[in-house]
């Protein structure tokens, strides 16, 4: 194995292959260019066609909404000539009936008294509780803590248990 490294050459840079490699792209460049004239062409003939497709749609729906405008005036029209005849025609094949009378001797279609709805406070003859007659006692320890304490005058101090 050699210490000497190789003696490498450099290519060498000419000014004709760098002017024939521009050339070719040049080529190149112009023979895309023409291929998108021609599609831009091909895009603008589509596009004159599609509008042209437009305008007679257009038109075909301006005459049709006159024509259903037309249509909808002499339906309204005829309508009312027709009112008469149609009323006339009710008028002679409707079924009247007698007015209905309950038969409150069969057993099934007897009468029902209504339902008495009372608050329970009505139906049971009670108040709602608005102080406790007793005092609970306060040693007991099944008495919840959140019962007020009788010597105080309002209902929001709580029972303080001593631990």
């Amino acid at each position: 194995m050699s210490l000497i490294p190789a003696r490498t050459r450099r290519p060498r840079h000419r000014a004709v292959d760098k002017v024939a490699e521009l050339h070719a792209d040049n080529q190149r460049l112009i023979t895309q260019l023409v291929g998108a004239a021609g599609h831009i062409t091909q895009l603008e003939l589509q596009l004159n066609e599609a509008r042209t497709y437009q305008a007679e749609a257009e038109q075909v729906v301006v005459c049709l909404d006159a024509d259903v405008t037309d249509l909808k005036a002499e339906l309204a029209r005829v309508t009312g000539l027709l009112a008469p005849y149609l009323a006339a025609e009710a008028t002679a094949g409707a079924v009247t009936v007698p007015e209905m009378e309950r038969d409150a001797a069969a057993m099934e279609d007897q009468a029902t008294e209504p339902i008495p709805v009372k608050t329970l406070w009505d139906a049971y003859g009670i108040s709602p509780v608005v102080r406790v007659a007793e005092p609970p006692d306060l040693d007991d320890p099944r008495t919840p803590t959140w019962v007020p304490d009788p010597d105080s005058e309002t209902t929001q101090s709580l029972r303080v248990i001593a631990a």
